[in-house]
């Protein structure tokens, strides 16, 4: 791994609330939101500058209290916090939303302070796709843009992810959602598809059965990470975003070799969130941790 000093990434993303229930358990009113996620795991490899908004009645400010977390453009204003509610099934790949509060989500407008305006690498985490342009549109000379959507955003919000999407260097999505942006059944086909669209390199999470990275001329596929006891899989698709952008960003690489290196490191950080509930396992996570199991994954798909 490169850099001593990387860059900061400049990440925009939801801060929420979450209730959540898995057969291992039950919690409410826990630390959740794409931008949450992604900055607690990505500043294990990489200053972040958080980009989002809060209620008055966020009080966990010290689980994002980290030294490589920039918070000064999360804006804490009159209102509620981003409220989410799920419950896993027995098959913990399948989850039923109970309850979705926008909260000061609705109509948020993003402002980035003047010290982020100079950002060249930037995280559009899973967040209204008129908010990640607002964001773009705040940034001098974006370099690196990589995008993470959901099937909701391509349903109710297709032009402006499209306007996303020409902007974009690389997308992350799920194979389902591959498949809603672009009326290909096949996954291959799918994804040629959405490099049509603007991005160059595209990631597609197929969850236990792991994830596919695809570039103009490259193709590689990982495995998922086997866990004996999945806990809570909540936030492990932005943690895996969180890994690819930070080691990115590490390396001062964007080289396909590089991406297929922080695949690697996506699905180790997405591993450690499925560990515990909500960001418990992440904000103690250490790099060598990290590192480690990204090793043991090494040894687990090599092969002569």
């Amino acid at each position: 791994m490169a850099a001593d000093n990387p860059e900061p990434i400049i990440a925009v993303g939801t801060i929420a609330l979450d209730t959540v229930e898995t057969p291992s358990g039950r919690v409410e009113d826990v630390v959740g939101g794409s931008g949450a996620f992604f900055a607690l795991g990505a500043s294990l490899l990489a200053p972040v500058r958080l980009v989002s908004i809060v209620g008055r009645d966020f009080s966990h400010w010290d689980d994002l209290d980290r030294p490589n977390i920039d918070l000064e453009g999360v804006r804490r204003t009159d209102g509620k916090t981003f409220r989410w509610g799920g419950k896993y099934r027995d098959n913990i790949n399948l989850r039923d939303t109970l309850f979705t509060e926008l909260g000061v989500i609705a109509g948020y407008v993003p402002e980035l302070p003047a010290g982020y305006r100079s950002g060249r690498t930037v995280c559009l985490a899973n967040i209204d796709p008129p908010v990640q342009l607002r964001v773009l549109d705040s940034l001098d000379h974006p370099e690196f843009v990589v995008a993470d959507t959901m099937n909701y955003w391509i349903q109710s919000q297709k032009e402006s992810l499209l306007e996303v999407l020409r902007r974009s260097h690389v997308l992350i999505l799920n194979d389902e959602e591959a498949r809603q942006l672009t009326g290909q059944p096949n996954l291959f086909e799918a994804v040629q598809e959405i490099q049509k669209l603007g991005p160059a390199t595209v990631v597609v999470k197929k969850g236990e059965h792991g994830v596919v990275l695809a570039g103009r001329d490259d193709y590689c596929a990982l495995p998922a990470y086997p866990l004996r006891r999945v806990v809570d899989p909540t936030g492990a698709g932005d943690c895996f975003a969180a890994g690819f952008v930070g080691y990115i960003q590490r390396a001062g690489s964007r080289s396909f070799d590089t991406m297929r290196t922080a695949a690697a490191y996506g699905s180790a950080l997405a591993s450690f969130c499925c560990e515990d509930f909500s960001i418990r396992r992440i904000k103690k996570l250490s790099l060598a941790e990290l590192e480690e199991r990204v090793e043991s994954f090494r040894r687990l798909v090599h092969f002569d």
